[in-house]
Parts: C-alpha cells; structure tokens; sequence
C-alpha cells in the first residue's frame, strides 16, 4: 500500500490493526509514486516477480481537476501525479490496473483532452474500459461521481467486453434522482420527522447514522466547535445544501459529496453543529468498527474522509475485478 501524506498512512494502518485485518504481504510505503520510477524501480520488479497476478489501483490526488478546485490540471502539482501513475503502468505492465478520479477529469473540456491522451498511451497495451460512477448506484448515501477506468493487459487475451460495471449496482441513478425526496424544511434542535414514503431508505443520512450507531462510536466526539458561525448556523434549514458552505443535510435524503476542503461545512440534520467525525464516515459507508486514531488532529480526520472512495462502491468495483480476472 502506497501514501504519500503520513496521517493518511498512520490512519490505514491503525484501522486496519483495530479491525483485526492482516498486515499487507508487502507492507506500507510512504514515499512519493515517483521513486518507483527511479530509485526504487529495482524494488517494485522485484514484488511483481514475486507474484502471480499484479493489479494497481490507485487514485491520484485530484484537486487540480475538481470544479471546486483551482483547475490547474496537468500542470498542477497533483494534476502531474495522474500522469506518473500512468508512466508507473506503463513501465511495470502489471496485469491489470484501476484508475479513479473526480468527474472533473471526464467533463471539464482541457481536462478531458489530458484524461484521453492517457487512455491513448495506455491502450498500446492494455484494453480498456471506463465509467462516469455515482456512489447512490452502490448504496452510500452519497451523490458522488468519480470517473473509473479499468484496463486489462492485452498478453492476457482477455474480453474487456466482458466486464460488468453493473454487476454489483444495486440502483439506477436516473430513477433515484426522480424519486420523491423531501425538499427544505424548518431546523428544529431534536425534532422528530418520520420517514416518509416513496424513497429509499437505505440512501438516506439517518439510516447510516443508525446503521452505524454513531451516538456510541469510537469518534463520536470528535467534532469542530466553531468559534464563530454559530447563529449563522442555527436559522439554515433541514436539507439547504444548495450554498457551497454551511450545509445543513437532511436526514432522509442522501448527503451532497462528503468533503471538507476549501471551507465546506456539513451541518447535522437536527443538532446545531457540524458532522462529527463517526457521522462524516457513516456517510462514507465505512463499516461500524472502522475507527481514526485518536491522537490524529480533526484537520487530518476529515481530510482522510473527504479524501476516501465510499466503501461499498469501492467493495463493489473489488468485487467486479476479481470476478473478471479469475
């Protein structure tokens, strides 16, 4: 497992300890993608000799290509990274790999004409395949598009025709959207608002807030205390998520992309304050026993959140490669 950002890494390791999961065959590695290109080439042929089949999956920092961000694209510091990532498959050929990224890179014009001329170097030697993905299609609670582009090596004689992006979607997302999801209504501290018909549970904040028990997790204290805002906070109403900032969820809705960067607040449905930290991660889909360290700054635990993939679409993609490779 590859990162660069140190309580990124120490956060993996620690949950993955707390969950009782084994530690990975070739451990962890802190270091910047581009040493595997130079001097830790030897390194990493050496772990792919060592194996029967090698996958790479992996989603390089996005910012530079986010409609929020500052769309300095390839040129960027983190837009460069899609590019290494790239020149890593291309000189290693493992046989397989999985691309991820903001749909930024499939819609915004000059970051599509990037986006295609990685797909052109890759498809010398590798079939490919790719999809505009909503994390509602898995089940999170979540309107989350992430570009995914798979690719098979072509000395595998595989028919990438034969991959089923669908295979473990549980919704289609047109007939989510247009399903009849309650509109704004008034903040009330506590209220109690019955689920109303004709939606879908299972996509709604409240159901992963119970799902998850998120009263009596590990995190369920860690919190921003905001030092001003506060009456601001109180007057915005159950479901205004329109505004870039101060977004009030509402608890039976699905929850706008869980991110916290370039100032975005996510209020509670019902209590005046942010998300906490066990909320913000039910909204990811993480299972119940996945917990942060508690000696990681709130800065960093939201980071690490907002920078995650929403775990049953992660589980689902999983899912689909295995069956397709074997």
């Amino acid at each position: 497992m590859n990162e660069f950002f140190p309580a990124f890494m120490h956060a993996y390791q620690y949950s993955r300890s707390e969950m009782g999961m084994r530690r990975p065959v070739f451990g962890y590695a802190n270091i910047d993608v581009n040493e595997y290109l130079t001097v830790r080439r030897d390194e990493l042929a050496g772990i792919m000799n060592a194996s029967d089949m090698v996958g790479f999956i992996g989603g390089p920092p996005c910012p530079d290509f986010s409609i929020a961000g500052k769309q300095k694209g390839r040129s960027g510091d983190n837009g460069k990274l899609s590019q290494s990532y790239v020149n890593l498959i291309l000189e290693q050929q493992p046989d397989f790999f999985l691309f991820e990224n903001v749909k930024g890179l499939w819609r915004t014009a000059k970051h599509r004409a990037f986006y295609e001329e990685l797909k052109a170097s890759l498809s010398v030697h590798y079939d490919l395949t790719d999809r505009l993905t909503n994390a509602l299609e898995f089940g999170a609670p979540q309107d989350r598009d992430r570009i995914l582009l798979f690719g098979v090596h072509k000395r595998l004689g595989k028919d990438i025709s034969a991959f089923e992006w669908q295979k473990y979607m549980r919704y289609d997302l047109d007939e989510v959207k247009a399903l009849p999801w309650p509109d704004v209504e008034p903040f009330e501290v506590d209220s109690i608002r019955p689920c109303p018909d004709g939606i879908i549970r299972e996509l709604t904040v409240q159901h992963w807030f119970e799902k998850n028990d998120v009263e009596n997790h590990p995190n369920c204290d860690d919190c921003f205390t905001p030092k001003a805002g506060l009456a601001k906070m109180k007057v915005i109403a159950e479901g205004d998520d329109a505004k870039k900032s101060y977004k009030r969820l509402h608890r039976w809705r699905y929850s706008p992309t869980v991110a916290y960067g370039n100032n975005e607040v996510h209020l509670h449905p019902y209590k005046e304050r942010r998300l906490t930290v066990a909320e913000a991660m039910s909204l990811q889909t993480l299972p119940a026993e996945f917990v942060l360290p508690p000696e990681m700054s709130l800065t960093d635990k939201f980071k690490t959140i907002g920078n995650g993939v929403p775990f049953v679409l992660a589980n689902g993609i999983a899912k689909t490669i295995k069956d397709f490779m074997l």
